[in-house]
């Protein structure tokens, strides 16, 4: 039942930073739909990771070049998408109170797909690999 507790919750907060990126670019104020690109940054920020879970061998602890790689790969897109509203703001494309908005949405979708990766990244009976 914890399962289905996390999973509710964690699409609760995926919806919520969604709500927050589309209030950044469909607000009369605001109407320009650039920040949306990112939703590209939300889906391939998790492919690296999930690619090297699935070619990497857990038994031994130490760290290998595959896992880091993706790490460093991870991090970079993460990294991206806090930029690129940055840079849309500082180039007058969006207004500053859109880049607020996807910022935060942004704060909270990667709060949820680091979650996702909390809860269901162990090699339990209730597991993300089963999907």
């Amino acid at each position: 039942m914890a399962g289905i507790k996390a999973l509710i919750s964690l699409s609760f907060g995926g919806a919520i930073g969604l709500m927050f990126l589309m209030l950044g670019c469909a607000l009369p104020v605001y109407d320009k739909y650039w920040p949306l690109f990112l939703l590209f940054f939300y889906i391939l920020s998790p492919i690296p990771y999930c690619i090297s879970r699935r070619v990497v061998d857990d038994a031994d602890s130490t760290s290998n070049a595959c896992k880091e790689l993706a790490i460093f790969l991870t991090t970079g897109i993460v990294i991206s998408a806090f930029g690129l509203p940055v840079v849309f703001a500082r180039a007058e494309v969006i207004a500053w109170g859109a880049c607020a908005l996807v910022l935060t949405g942004n704060i909270v979708i990667f709060g949820t797909i680091l979650g996702f990766f909390l809860v269901f990244g162990s090699n339990d009976d209730f597991s993300w690999q089963q999907w």
